[in-house]
């Protein structure tokens, strides 16, 4: 079987189209905003020109996606937290959130969920290791790792409103 062609198609002012033909000859595609969001079409096996579904991401969504379709390579150093109870997620900072221009530290997440921020991403840009003056911004993602109730608590603090 051939390697799958991905075909990259410029979209002035919105992005770049992604198509693929997979084995079974269907068509995909993936439409990369330049917001970072992602459209996914999936098309109709009897006329590969007529989108049956249509579903748009955000960009932390497409990165959970992205996650989960190319999960990281194997090796024998690498640490594998499930297997010690603990889950590593994206957690993004909306504009909306209270924390949006505020430090780290005042989340107080270490203290209040025991999760850690081991890193944050923000546009093309990784912050590995945060310090608590590390002044936050919305569409900030944020890698958390902790328990799953530690990082669910977390993610519940960084989506409060200025209003809660």
């Amino acid at each position: 079987m051939s390697a799958p062609r991905l075909r990259a198609t410029p979209l002035p002012g919105i992005g770049v189209q992604y198509d693929l033909v997979t084995r079974e000859h269907r068509h995909l595609s993936v439409v990369a905003h330049r917001d970072g969001a992602r459209t996914v079409g999936v098309y109709r096996a009897e006329d590969p020109d007529t989108c049956a579904q249509s579903l748009r991401l955000t960009g932390a969504e497409a990165g959970a996606l992205i996650d989960a379709l190319k999960p990281s390579h194997h090796s024998a150093s690498l640490l594998y937290t499930t297997d010690l109870g603990l889950v590593a997620e994206r957690v993004e900072v909306a504009a909306a959130s209270r924390y949006n221009g505020r430090v780290l530290g005042d989340t107080r997440l270490r203290t209040e969920t025991g999760a850690s921020v081991v890193a944050v991403l923000r546009r093309a840009e990784a912050i590995p290791s945060p310090a608590p003056d590390f002044r936050l911004a919305g569409g900030d993602t944020l890698i958390v790792i902790g328990t799953r109730e530690g990082v669910d608590a977390a993610a519940a603090i960084l989506q409060r409103t200025g209003r809660e």
